[in-house]
């Protein structure tokens, strides 16, 4: 990921503190209505799945710089992916459904500029994601 990117991302995480709810509540709700069959997924999920996952998405966007600063939450993020058989395949479906969520909630603010920059942020994260779900499966 390029420098240019991160700041990119970075410059976005005041308005992702300020609108991570209806941004994630957008998602799920944009996710269910694409695949339906993503909501078992979610079955025993808490009921305020959204605010943590609006949580995530601020502290990724805070500390794109810094990766390091995430690996407790990514170890926690993974640990519940396995637990409910998250798949590569889902990737796609989340990163389509939060983009639209992202365009829905912030409108003219959500230039092409932030969307690309959080798409090739999402993909990154996603991938980091993917490897480690991966190492998680093998070991279990």
């Amino acid at each position: 990921m390029t420098t240019e990117i991160k700041a990119i991302i970075k410059s976005t995480a005041p308005v992702l503190k300020e609108h991570g709810e209806a941004i994630t509540t957008a998602m799920y709700k944009n996710l269910f209505s694409k695949h339906p069959e993503a909501q078992e997924l979610f079955k025993d999920s808490e009921p305020d799945q959204y605010k943590k996952l609006a949580a995530a998405v601020y502290a990724y966007a805070d500390n794109i710089d810094n990766l390091d600063a995430l690996s407790k939450g990514i170890a926690t993020i993974v640990a519940a992916h396995v637990k409910t058989h998250v798949q590569p395949m889902h990737y796609p479906w989340v990163a389509e459904a939060l983009l639209a969520a992202i365009r829905e909630v912030l409108g003219d603010a959500a230039t092409e500029e932030v969307i690309n920059a959080w798409t090739e942020a999402f993909m990154f994260l996603a991938g980091v994601l993917m490897a480690k779900e991966q190492e998680a499966y093998a070991q279990a």
